[in-house]
């Protein structure tokens, strides 16, 4: 039995040591502490005779002559003899054993519900659409996107041919789809989560009209330290620079605006730009708000990858899944060696230069924490997010050569390697030996880099076409 957070008195109705002796109530409740292990946590006693010890009274002592509120007894008996019991203490076991049922009845869901992996309050959610932002955590969002949709059979919308995105950095075109044609119908697919620049029209033709719309942000400064690592030999105002500071010290010395905006999509409010807005756009205030209520019309949730896991407690909640469905390993990150961090004169310049992302980024890391105070409160997320972490150890125990994740140098299975890019240093894992088959199957979804998980789907989606051609397992 789960009881909710709260004061081990008030919990279950049980009154303050002070309004106990008032009462003529002693501290203990049919003889039992009433004790609270931890948030969410089983109490010692079965809540049945926790009730019955809470209504009935202990049987008085023969011996005591006191009446009542002295001696520790609850009810007393004129003359110690074994008459009907005071009238004043029939009404006050009756208010009490109604508090105790009224409150039993509001807290009757969350008593019943276990905290994490038990059943979900209807159907999970399965018509997704997650909008990839780059260099967030996404990778990550990704594999359990594809877990969940290998795992119940959903359909993926897939980049066509041999393309590894939906057509990025242009905005995103329903043909860029395999199995659209022309004359598609709408709704054809279950789940879309590679890489694309958002066009909400032609996603509408993609998705189910009730798809679930989510995305992720991260703050702009480390977000563009990450990209700036990453795309280095992509984007042309990053070729140009010898280093991070010296591109924001003078970015528009290395940042040529008047290139189409698809060519430096890395290098200015690219959050901004995934979400198919104008990256060099004027941070006029009239602007700013409508593109943000635009945002806010279309996806339901935001999530902020500085809070992945508190993310990932409140996604899980939203599509209603089970805990074994959001639990996962980080992918696709850097080894501490390749991130550069900024002082903080850098940090400004860098909040300065992507001033939209900045913008946006505020807004809704305001929205985030007002969704999880609403829906859960800061004690129930703590919980949660302490049982998504013990989950993912244990797996990591299970899964994980050494627990830890690997350089490119030490990956030993080819098809886990991760893609390398620019001066970062990918990590990657490898998995524990003598694994059984299931066990196997499991360790590997979790930790097979994006590029290599979507080859494979679209094999089992598109046994007909062409495997996908994924440079890395040739190296």
């Amino acid at each position: 039995m789960l009881f909710p957070l709260g004061s081990t008195q008030r919990i279950l109705g049980v009154p303050s040591p002070e309004e106990s002796r008032l009462w003529g109530l002693c501290d203990h409740v049919g003889g039992s502490h009433v004790t609270l292990i931890g948030p969410h946590l089983p109490i010692r006693q079965n809540f049945l005779p926790l009730l019955v010890g809470m209504v009935l009274p202990p049987l008085r002592d023969p011996g005591n002559r006191s009446s009542g509120v002295q001696g520790g007894s609850t009810c007393g008996t004129k003359g110690g003899a074994t008459a009907h019991p005071e009238p004043w203490c029939f009404w006050t076991l009756l208010v009490l054993t109604l508090m105790v049922l009224l409150l039993a009845s509001l807290l009757h869901m969350e008593m019943l519900t276990p905290l994490l992996g038990g059943q979900a309050e209807g159907p999970p959610i399965t018509n997704i659409m997650f909008l990839k932002t780059h260099k967030t955590a996404s990778s990550t969002m990704l594999n359990i996107l594809f877990r969940f949709a290998e795992s119940h059979n959903l359909s993926l919308a897939l980049p066509e041919g041999s393309r590894v995105h939906l057509g990025y950095p242009w905005l995103f075109l329903a043909r860029y789809v395999e199995g659209m044609k022309q004359d598609s119908p709408p709704g054809q697919f279950n789940i879309m989560c590679n890489h694309l620049r958002f066009n909400l029209p032609e996603v509408q033709k993609v998705m189910p009209n009730d798809t679930f719309y989510f995305s992720i942000l991260r703050n702009p400064v480390f977000q563009l330290e990450s990209s700036f690592a990453y795309y280095r030999n992509f984007a042309p105002a990053f070729k140009a620079a010898p280093s991070l500071d010296a591109f924001l010290a003078a970015p528009h010395t290395y940042y040529n605006q008047s290139l189409s905006v698809v060519h430096n999509a890395y290098a200015r409010n690219p959050m901004w730009f995934d979400l198919g807005f104008d990256p060099n756009a004027p941070v006029e205030e009239s602007y700013v708000r409508a593109r943000l209520a635009d945002v806010e019309r279309r996806f339901q949730l935001v999530l902020i990858t500085e809070y992945f896991d508190e993310s990932l407690v409140l996604l899980r909640h939203r599509l209603r899944w089970q805990l074994d469905d959001v639990v996962s390993f980080k992918l696709n990150f850097r080894s501490q060696r390749s991130v550069t961090s900024l002082p903080p004169e850098g940090q400004e310049r860098a909040k300065r230069w992507c001033a939209l992302d900045w913008r946006l980024y505020q807004h809704f890391n305001r929205t985030f924490w007002a969704s999880l105070r609403a829906e859960l409160g800061p004690r129930r997320l703590r919980s949660e997010v302490a049982q998504l972490r013990e989950r993912r150890r244990v797996l990591s125990a299970r899964c994980l050569q050494d627990d830890a994740p690997k350089n490119s140098t030490q990956i030993t299975d080819a098809r886990l390697l991760p893609f390398q890019s620019g001066e970062a240093n990918i990590l990657g894992y490898n998995l524990r030996e003598g694994l059984d088959n299931e066990t196997l199957r499991i360790c590997q979804k979790m930790v097979m880099p994006e590029l290599q998980y979507m080859a494979h789907l679209y094999t089992l989606q598109f046994p007909q076409k062409p495997p996908k051609d994924i440079p890395v397992l040739k190296a």
